[in-house]
């Protein structure tokens, strides 16, 4: 049975709860091909990645797949590419507060995510839940994550991808997109099942 490491990021913004890990935390441990590790990772640019890097020591994923919150999202939408920008309207959970900043100068301006990003929103949208491919995470949290982790695989065999999910109803400010955990949950374990 393979690895897939899986992470949910902890409540930033003054959120009391975080769809991303909510859902993460609720999935069963085992998930079609693969064996599942949970990690709840802080909401701090470079030391999510750095977090995720040191579990990955202890027990090496076949697949890494990080969930994260993105308001305003009516669908879950996993990501095809990381950009090479930090830049925050809002501090992170660690005062952190990075303008037009790159986070690797060194590095490529953008790379794209090594799991099958465009199969699991029509994998998704198939099993009837809200799913659509997304061509950005942003410049926040999520996307420094995501590019800090393809950039330490890069040439590896480690599947690396990111996934964005919605609020939850109740976070969702007045007529604001939100979906129900539950669909959340079953909208991440097709994704899964689309790793082989």
């Amino acid at each position: 049975m393979k690895h897939l490491l899986i992470t949910g990021f902890e409540p930033f913004g003054g959120e009391a709860v975080n769809p991303s890990w909510e859902a993460v935390s609720r999935l069963p441990d085992t998930l079609g091909n693969y064996r599942l590790t949970k990690l709840q990772i802080p909401t701090v640019f470079a030391e999510a990645a750095e977090a995720i890097l040191a579990a990955a020591v202890k027990d090496a994923p076949d697949a890494i797949l990080c969930i994260g919150q993105a308001a305003g999202r009516d669908a879950v939408t996993p990501e095809r590419i990381a950009v090479n920008m930090a830049s925050a309207k809002r501090p992170d959970n660690a005062g952190n507060l990075p303008v037009e900043t790159p986070i690797d100068p060194a590095g490529p301006d953008g790379i794209f995510s090594t799991v099958p990003a465009a199969s699991m929103a029509e994998a998704i949208i198939a099993a009837g839940l809200p799913g659509r491919i997304s061509n950005t995470a942003g410049t926040y949290v999520c996307n420094d994550t995501l590019y800090r982790l393809l950039r330490h695989y890069a040439g590896s065999d480690v599947q690396v991808g990111f996934v964005h999910v919605p609020c939850l109803p109740e976070q969702a400010k007045e007529g604001e997109a939100a979906m129900e955990l539950r669909d959340i949950i079953a909208a991440l374990t097709v994704a899964v099942g689309v790793l082989g």
